[in-house]
């Protein structure tokens, strides 16, 4: 593969060219991790199920049952920060090192301020985005959103429902696709490499998303499939396609960012 050097600050970092063949490879490399560390594996899926669940049970309790559709396609904005221990998997295995469950909940040890502060990043674009989702609720249909049994005809029935929609998709279609670009492989070279910096992994993955744009849609697209896909099954699909992207991700970075010599 062809790779380009790009200086960011004091640090120099290789950029490989890739292939539409490569996103699903990394599927492929991911899955193979999965089934290495099952335990692991299933156990991150399990906790973010389980986190979604108790999302939407509370915001129900709390009679904001309108706030469940963009709380929950924001789990793909929050998904990379949460698959922390993921990618350390994928690291040590990558490397033939043994792996146990401590491993994995202690991998925002080896880099915890960078990896803190984009985490931060992808808070805030989350709540923004949870913000832009109240505004236009109540543009669309005043200050007192629906109530859950009127829900479903306010979002697809009623009068509003085009133009509610449109706004919604364009909105948040730029919002994850400035996220994706600033993020897909941050994490993942934070943990790999603990003397690198936020901002330079922020801007290592906007500089491989750009140098490779065909492919990373294609990544992207694969990302809120297997992301949809597990939310349309109740949740409990993500107990398998939370930590196949998690893990998938990281053979992303390695593909796209070559090793330190």
């Amino acid at each position: 593969m062809h790779s380009t050097t790009v200086s960011h600050g004091h640090q120099e970092v290789r950029i490989r060219t890739i292939t539409a063949e490569h996103p699903w490879n990394w599927l492929s490399s991911g899955w193979l991790d999965m089934c290495s560390e099952p335990g692991v594996s299933y156990l991150y899926g399990a906790t973010f199920t389980l986190a979604g669940f108790a999302l939407v049970i509370g915001l129900e309790s709390l009679d904001a049952a309108f706030l469940i559709l963009p709380l929950v396609f924001g789990f793909i904005l929050v998904g990379p920060a949460m698959a922390v221990g993921l990618y350390e998997v994928s690291r040590r295995l990558d490397q033939g090192i043994p792996t146990e469950v401590g491993d994995a909940l202690g991998a925002f040890r080896r880099n915890p301020s960078q990896i803190a502060l984009v985490g931060l990043f992808l808070l805030v674009a989350f709540v923004a985005w949870v913000r832009l989702a109240m505004l236009e609720f109540m543009l669309f249909f005043g200050s007192a959103p629906p109530s859950v049994d009127h829900l479903v005809d306010a979002l697809f029935l009623s009068p509003s429902a085009v133009p509610f929609l449109a706004v919604g998709v364009v909105t948040g279609a730029v919002l994850a696709m400035a996220t994706f670009a600033m993020t897909a492989i941050a994490i993942p070279m934070l943990v790999d490499r603990p003397e690198c910096d936020a901002m330079t992994a922020m801007l290592t993955s906007v500089d491989a998303v750009r140098r490779n744009w065909r492919p990373m849609a294609l990544w992207a697209f694969l990302i809120s499939f297997f992301t949809m896909f597990g939310l349309a099954l109740f949740f409990v699909g993500l107990v398998v396609t939370f930590p196949l992207i998690g893990h998938a991700s990281w053979h992303a970075y390695r593909d796209l960012v070559e090793r330190e010599h």
